[in-house]
């Protein structure tokens, strides 16, 4: 794995950029990207970074979202604690005890939900999972006006997971915050940047998109912008093989490749995309794994239907404990994933895309 994918994925993980608040993300891709694309915007905060090949047609959109989960500041408690709204997809039982950061006009707050103590709940009480709805952000005011004046917190203010970035011991597998979906957004800057004196027969636009978690709302404003004829979601997918979860459930590993997604709540695939995404795989002797979510959705949910339709295709890094405060992926995947994106883009030349539909 080269250093530079390392510091990469490092970055921008551990840079902050909630739904809705993702100015932090789209600056560092900027920077990462300086010089390799020319640079566009929508009008809700999508960033599109565009990199002519020898045509300009047909045009392949890759995007990866820039926010990441996370909360917002609600209301102040008259005892200076704070109640939060989620922004996007939080199971209640991975929530309690997380330590978060409050972005606020002074700088950042750190702290940690909190709750009723368990000592004083009552027999029935302590067997329920606490909801979202009754835990509290506690950042060690003793009051509204310490809160508010003294550490300038105020209703509105961006929420993140405190957790920094980390190599595992086996040096292949990294456990960091915003995964969902920063390696994506990643991967379409390796992409662009593995294309600088390269012949590609199109023109490829790596987009980071706003507010997925929330709606997919970038991916629609953004399309509206690139038109594309292709579409190459880089997103990350649920790697279960933890105990608990049977090979009917969820198959997908980690170490045995990038996600090929074949079916979400979203979107079913364009099968011929698919299938060249998998000979293309077999012909570069890239691993590869199937996968199937009913349950969520990407990007791709939106942008497949934009004007007459455009063939879309996830393809994604496994990932353990999405939608938390820490997951976990898998080099190899990762690099894996960059090598099939590429592969995938140097052969979608006109002749191929129009034979998609």
């Amino acid at each position: 794995m080269r250093k530079e994918s390392i510091e990469l994925l490092k970055e921008l993980t551990e840079a902050s950029g909630v739904s809705g608040y993702e100015t932090e993300i789209k600056e560092l891709l900027k920077q990462k990207l300086r010089g390799s694309a020319e640079v566009e915007n929508d009008r809700l905060g999508s960033i599109i970074f565009k990199k002519e090949g020898a045509s300009k047609d047909p045009k392949i959109m890759i995007p990866g979202h820039m926010d990441e989960i996370g909360f917002m500041v609600k209301h102040i408690t008259d005892e200076g604690f704070i109640r939060f709204l989620p922004l996007g997809g939080w199971y209640d039982g991975v929530i309690l005890s997380q330590r978060v950061i409050i972005k606020t006009c002074k700088g950042d707050v750190p702290g940690v939900v909190g709750s009723k103590p368990p000592h004083i709940m009552g027999a029935e009480e302590i067997k329920k999972m606490v909801e979202k709805k009754d835990m509290f952000i506690d950042v060690g005011a003793l009051s509204k006006s310490e809160a508010e004046e003294e550490l300038g917190i105020r209703p509105g203010d961006p929420v993140i997971p405190d957790s920094k970035f980390q190599i595992l011991k086996n040096g292949k597998t990294i456990l960091a915050k915003a995964l969902d979906d920063r390696a994506g957004c990643a991967l379409f800057v390796e992409v662009i940047r593995a294309l600088k004196g390269v012949k590609h027969p199109n023109t490829v636009y790596g987009v980071g998109t706003v507010q997925e978690e929330v709606g997919l709302r970038g991916a629609r404003t953004s399309a509206n912008v690139v038109d594309p004829d292709v579409c190459l979601i880089a997103e990350v997918g649920i790697a279960a093989d933890v105990p608990g979860v049977s090979q009917d459930q969820m198959p997908g590993k980690l170490g045995k490749g990038p996600f090929i997604k074949i079916l979400d709540s979203g979107m079913i695939p364009n099968t011929k995309l698919r299938n060249l995404a998998v000979a293309t795989a077999k012909k570069h002797k890239i691993p590869y794994q199937f996968a199937a979510l009913p349950g969520g959705a990407t990007d791709g949910g939106v942008i497949h239907f934009h004007s007459r339709g455009v063939p879309s295709l996830v393809i994604g890094v496994p990932t353990r404990y999405i939608h938390s405060h820490a997951s976990i992926i898998h080099l190899d995947d990762y690099e894996n994933s960059v090598k099939l994106l590429l592969e995938l883009v140097k052969v979608l030349d006109k002749r191929t895309v129009a034979s998609l539909i």
